[in-house]
């Protein structure tokens, strides 16, 4: 009786499973939706449709490994000589056949101008740069606008191995035997990140000599003793990037006695560092209307040599290279000065290029209030004779001690332009003369001082001098000719400018002697007193 009802069970399970499999043979036959496809060439479909997704997944997971691994074995070859992609428009510079005048000096001898040759570039490659060092960071904000004055670099004390550890050694590689070599295409050092982390002490507080919106410029030593101002340039929105291509493109390649000398850079990750020459001596500014004028006041010789340096080193950036170079922020916080009162242009961060052939350029209108051009504070067309009106805005100033802008005085003397254009055309002329200065030039020294800074100021943009012109206008004893100064009728009022500029023709010598070039040095360890 067991066996009969096992055998009647297992019958029905046969059955179960005979229907089971015959109704999901139908369901597989049905047809769908999806094209009126039966059900199973629709799940095979799908099947097979998610495993080649899965394999091309793979495929694109394998190229992308293939290629990054490839290009991180392509950036490691990359030779440190091999210039940054913000250079990469730079062209080599060789030397021109110009016309200048017979005095203009041009540091060794170099006359420059820019070929045709470009310059490999390496954007990739500089982009894919990664911060492998602990750096010392400090991003202190206080803007302010130009270099500020230093101490002599002597009394500086030896400065201390920074401590934070760097995956980079110092750029041993490139001969460092006097001042850092070029590189093969012809100009400029590449510092590591490293190199200037030890010329600065980590770039320390006690080092920075300058801050602006730009960032901070510190005082450093190369390892072979070279003094340096290191500039580095806050990253803002990428203003370092911008700062760094105008800086290098405009005085990368130049060299003259009168431009502050670029020694190198460094790119790493989003670090922007300019190298520059160290001038010890602080600047016009500070000369004029800060901590040394406290001490000592320039000569009016010191003056008129840093006046005609500054000219020089103009006159060949607008007219011994080409492109030319309009600086666009002369002032006298920019003029630096060294140890034989030789004047040294600084901060090209807002220079431009001017081509062959193009009379301007429009740009955004930046500068400096109170030495920035008219025409082109109103048009936004900039070329030349905008440096040039600036250049007769620092003339003035050195002439009569004054500020370009000084809300402390009385209305009609805020504006010094203004002010010397009345004081001129009521014929007291010899009263802007600085009153600091211990010795007065002759007036015939004078007048010639302000003809020239009427010339460049002149509200008519076509009848400015060229800088070369005036280079010539100051540097030479011969009377500015009659026709050159009628020319000053036009933006002064009765024709009254010039005509007590024009004076005698006296052969008047200078009350200060060849020896009173130099006033007595700030040394900020003993006291200070002036010469009487």
């Amino acid at each position: 009786m067991d066996s009969g009802c096992s055998a009647r069970f297992t019958a029905v399970l046969d059955d179960q499973k005979m229907s089971s499999n015959s109704t999901l043979t139908e369901s597989l036959h049905e047809k769908t939706i999806v094209f009126g496809l039966k059900l199973w060439v629709v799940i095979g479909i799908s099947v097979g449709a998610s495993l080649l997704g899965v394999l091309l997944i793979l495929i694109v997971c394998l190229t992308i490994q293939t290629w990054i691994k490839r290009s991180r074995r392509t950036f490691k070859e990359i030779p440190i000589t091999q210039i940054p992609s913000a250079s990469k428009d730079i062209k080599e510079v060789r030397a021109v056949d110009q016309f200048l005048p017979s005095d203009f000096v041009v540091h060794d001898g170099l006359l420059l101008a820019i070929e045709n040759e470009p310059v490999e570039s390496v954007d990739k490659d500089v982009n894919q740069l990664a911060q492998e060092d602990n750096m010392c960071q400090r991003e202190d904000n206080n803007p302010s606008v130009s270099f500020c004055h230093v101490d002599n670099y002597d009394e500086i004390q030896s400065i201390s191995t920074c401590e934070q550890s760097s995956s980079h050694a110092p750029a041993d590689s490139v001969p460092m035997a006097g001042l850092p070599e070029f590189s093969y295409l012809g100009w400029g050092h590449w510092f590591t990140l490293r190199d200037l982390e030890l010329a600065t002490n980590c770039f320390s507080k006690d080092n920075i000599i300058g801050e602006g919106g730009y960032g901070f410029v510190y005082r450093g030593r190369l390892s072979n003793g070279t003094p340096v101002a290191v500039k580095k340039i806050l990253n803002n929105l990428g203003q370092a990037e911008r700062e760094f291509r105008v800086e290098v493109e405009a005085i990368g390649h130049v060299r003259h006695k009168n431009l502050v000398r670029l020694l190198g850079y460094c790119v790493e990750g989003t670090q922007r560092m300019l190298v520059y020459e160290y001038v010890n001596n602080g600047n016009l500014e500070s000369w004029l209307h800060g901590e040394l004028s406290q001490y000592s006041s320039l000569t009016w010789l010191a003056r008129m040599k840093i006046l005609l340096g500054t000219a020089k080193a103009l006159a060949y950036l607008h007219e011994a290279i080409e492109p030319k170079v309009v600086h666009r922020d002369i002032k006298a916080s920019n003029i630096l000065i060294d140890d034989e009162f030789n004047a040294k242009i600084s901060d090209f961060g807002l220079a431009k290029m001017l081509g062959a052939g193009k009379s301007h350029i429009a740009t955004r209108v930046m500068g400096t209030f109170g030495y920035v051009a008219p025409e082109y504070a109103n048009s936004g067309l900039l070329n030349e004779k905008s440096d040039v009106y600036s250049f007769g805005v620092l003339l003035l100033e050195a002439i009569t001690g004054r500020d370009p802008i000084d809300y402390d005085r009385p209305p009609n003397e805020v504006n010094l332009v203004d002010w010397l254009k009345m004081m001129v055309a009521n014929r007291r002329s010899e009263e802007v003369l600085d009153p600091n200065l211990e010795r007065r030039p002759s007036t015939k020294e004078l007048k010639r001082a302000l003809l020239t800074a009427l010339r460049c100021i002149d509200l008519n943009a076509e009848k400015r001098p060229r800088m070369d012109q005036v280079v010539r206008m100051l540097d030479s004893n011969e009377p500015i000719p009659q026709e050159e100064r009628r020319q000053r009728q036009n933006h002064i009022s009765n024709n009254s400018e010039t005509e007590p500029l024009r004076g005698k023709n006296s052969s008047e010598k200078s009350d200060a002697p060849e020896n009173e070039m130099r006033p007595p040095r700030y040394n900020k360890n003993r006291a200070f007193s002036s010469s009487k």
